[in-house]
């Protein structure tokens, strides 16, 4: 089955109140094949954006509808969960992939590149796509169909936000380079660009926007609802006073993601981070 195929499927099939079972699994099967294999993906670079291809979220929305909850015995844990969407070696595709020991999980429908690394536990889900030699630290989660580039970082305990619904919706990108502090997390489709970096227990979000004390401006998110974090530059968690007299009398402060310096390009990311914590 080509590409065209598949998708042609797939619409047909998500789009029907009652799809055939059999040919609904067969066909998302087929799509979490192409996923594993880097061949296909829920979203992708498209000039100085990205494009997001619906299809597939809906392929995947499709396999939760035809599958059926099944006991998983890993003793000394028990689950149970979709039969569609097991766990998987992310190394069973030839790639060299180290999961270390410890309680991690790579589900069905994820892509893991050569020289990634996931530390335990952690745990990336269904249409995730991360990208060569990128770090998965300790208590990590790469939601589904997040995007993370080459050369990324993300440090314990980081956030990375999933979306399947609706399935025209952005979902989080961090670009090449990015170094994602610990405790961070990223929703809503935010992205982060080439090389940024985010110090520890910065929150991204459409709803909140980015402050950038270089440029001295405010960057919003954009008409899509999402925030971009210019490349290259380092974010601090920031605060700036609340609106209305009450809340000044009272010392209100919301919290603020601000942008406080830019790498050059001699600078590493732990090296700029250091110099803007300071």
């Amino acid at each position: 089955m080509t590409l065209g195929d598949l998708r042609e499927a797939i619409e047909r099939l998500a789009a029907s109140e009652a799809p055939p079972r059999d040919e609904a699994r067969a066909a998302v099967a087929s799509l979490l094949d192409a996923l594993e294999s880097g061949q296909v993906r829920a979203a992708e670079p498209d000039g100085d954006g990205w494009r997001v291809h619906a299809w597939v979220r809906s392929g995947i929305l499709l396999g939760f509808r035809c599958g059926s909850n099944v006991a998983i015995d890993l003793p000394p844990f028990h689950f149970r969960d979709r039969d569609t969407y097991p766990t998987r070696d992310p190394a069973s595709g030839g790639r060299d992939v180290r999961v270390v020991p410890g309680g991690s999980t790579v589900r069905r429908g994820a892509y893991l590149a050569d020289g990634v690394v996931v530390m335990p536990p952690a745990f990336v889900n269904v249409g995730a796509w991360v990208g060569a030699g990128t770090m998965i630290d300790s208590h990590a989660l790469v939601g589904s169909c997040a995007q993370i580039g080459a050369g990324v970082h993300l440090s314990a305990a980081v956030q990375i936000g999933g979306v399947l619904e609706p399935p025209g919706a952005m979902p989080v990108v961090v670009e090449d380079g990015a170094f994602v502090g610990g405790g961070c997390g990223v929703y809503q489709g935010a992205r982060v660009g080439r090389g940024a970096v985010l110090a520890p227990w910065v929150v991204l979000t459409g709803a909140v926007p980015l402050y950038d004390a270089v440029r001295e401006t405010v960057v919003p998110a954009g008409p899509d609802g999402v925030l971009v974090v210019p490349e290259r530059a380092v974010v601090v968690p920031g605060s700036r006073p609340a609106r209305g007299a009450w809340a000044r009398a009272e010392g209100l402060a919301l919290y603020a993601p601000v942008i406080v310096k830019y790498r050059d390009e001699r600078t590493d990311a732990a090296a700029a981070l250091e110099q803007a914590l300071r």
